[in-house]
């Protein structure tokens, strides 16, 4: 077996095709055969330039494929407790944590102090299977993982590991209690159309903020009881959810909640947003602030079994469009900036 990466070369590169000689797998490492990976927004920022990225590196961590291989030892176990076994099909977290440093002991995995991100490494560090745009992952110990069945649908099991299983922390920032409440959901992207789905089930009646009709169309199939324009003006939110990443969301965020109310940030996360609320409007306003970025495992195992149950509603196919083979990455990384689709896809034997 030879595997292939498509390496980034920095911004205004063109990705180059690297062969790969299967890799010796240590203990509790895995080998996966990538099914799909579709393309997220933090790499389109990458590519251009508006976000940091080490380079040479290979991009993507939306990823669902096969296991081919594992290293010796006790099999690592998923995120609902299966033992993982070559032919599973997978989804893969975006990140591999140690499991022993303080913030890992704290229930912080997320952001352990020896934190390694998929897609978002060096080249010379991690090697050339590191991230979803190749036609393996070599899925490091302590990664979340979630077994799926190969009847769930790949273009809602490649997200699962990171746009589903953020949207889950995202809203369980938000309290457990929802039903009846008024809730923002700002940014129809992929994340705050799953978040949108997540919330309506369970009873809330959101409106989805975002500029592009299509979007705001996609977001009412998703559940939204309404969406409108940025520069509308809803009603006061129980629970006000930021996942645009455009600073004059997070900046209105106090005006636009209730009482009472909570706010959750998790779209932010470039420097340009600074926030100017006056302390006596969350001390008067009893306004709860949470800041969320990747997720916890458990997350992961509430995502997959959300997608899971809700698969059959879902308007998959207003959730993925084209789909590339991996050597036309860089065509799909531009229809993905230009087109209206809400992922574009790339897999290996397209």
């Amino acid at each position: 077996m030879t595997a292939l990466a498509m390496v980034w070369p920095g911004v205004g590169g063109r990705h180059r095709a690297v062969a790969v000689d299967p890799p010796d797998l240590a203990p509790g490492e895995a080998l996966v055969e990538v099914e799909l990976a579709t393309i997220c927004g933090s790499d389109l920022h990458t590519v251009s330039g508006r976000r940091p990225g080490p380079v040479p590196g290979v991009l993507g961590h939306e990823t669902v494929g096969s296991v081919v291989g594992l290293g010796d030892g006790p099999a690592p176990r998923d995120v609902r407790g299966r033992a993982v076994a070559v032919g599973d099909r997978v989804a893969v977290g975006i990140y591999a944590a140690c499991g022993a440093c303080p913030r890992c002991v704290r229930g912080l995995p997320q952001k352990c102090e020896r934190l390694f991100k998929y897609g978002h490494a060096a080249l010379a560090e991690a090697g050339p299977l590191s991230g979803g745009y190749a036609s393996h992952v070599l899925v490091r110990a302590g990664t979340p993982l979630a077994v799926l069945s190969r009847e769930l649908p790949a273009a809602l099991a490649a997200p699962l590991g990171c746009a589903t299983a953020t949207a889950v922390a995202v809203a369980s920032a938000g309290g457990a209690e929802v039903r009846g409440r008024n809730v923002t959901v700002c940014g129809a992207g992929l994340l705050g159309l799953l978040a949108t789905a997540m919330l309506a089930g369970r009873g809330a009646a959101v409106t989805a903020v975002d500029p592009d009709p299509g979007r705001r169309e996609t977001a009412r199939l998703m559940g939204a009881a309404n969406a409108v324009d940025p520069g509308a003006e809803p009603p006061p939110a129980d629970l006000y959810i930021e996942l645009s990443g455009a600073p004059a969301a997070a900046r209105s965020a106090v005006a636009r909640t209730a009482t009472g109310g909570t706010i959750v940030l998790a779209g932010t996360v470039s420097p340009g947003a600074p926030l100017d609320w006056e302390a006596q409007d969350l001390v008067r306003g009893l306004i709860t602030v949470r800041g969320v970025h990747n997720y916890a495992p458990a997350d992961l195992a509430e995502a997959a079994a959300w997608t899971e149950s809700a698969a059959a509603r879902l308007p998959v196919e207003a959730l993925l469009g084209a789909v590339h083979p991996l050597d036309d990455l860089d065509a799909a990384l531009a229809e993905a900036a230009r087109s209206a689709s809400v992922r574009v896809g790339v897999a290996p034997g397209a």
